[in-house]
């Protein structure tokens, strides 16, 4: 079994290929997908806190939940509920939605959500650990 480093490590690294993913749709214009990889970014790098932390977190897509348990550690995750709120539905609702077609501007807005949650995440955890996201 995987000890808290590790798993939080291999989150990270699942986070860093989503922020790659997310990137590469901005570049390709697939803004649909640029907000799906946002939410995924996000919500990985929530679940690799609450790893670090060795708290049990539910395997659900809903980011303000994942916000909530953080902030039960660390009170400064709660300034961050309005930065998910819109991205939660990026994961499963919106991605199979054939009328989901966000603009650059949306696709960009969750791109910038998702990153201050990665770096509010990652300046909560230790050098060594925050290299898997790197």
């Amino acid at each position: 079994m995987k000890d808290a480093a590790e798993l939080c490590q291999g989150l990270l690294r699942k986070a860093k290929s989503d922020r790659i993913a997310m990137e590469a749709s901005l570049g390709a214009q697939a803004f649909d997908s640029a907000c799906f990889h946002a939410q995924q970014l996000t919500e990985k790098c929530l679940k690799a806190f609450l790893a670090y932390r060795q708290v049990g977190f539910p395997y659900t897509h809903n980011l303000t939940k994942l916000i909530e348990i953080a902030a039960g550690i660390d009170a400064a995750f709660r300034a961050l509920l309005p930065t998910v709120t819109p991205l939660t539905p990026y994961a499963v609702e919106l991605r199979y939605d054939d009328s989901f077609w966000p603009t650059q501007q949306v696709a960009e807005e969750a791109r910038t959500s998702a990153l201050l949650v990665c770096q509010c995440v990652l300046d909560r955890l230790p050098p060594d650990i925050r290299k898997a996201a790197e």
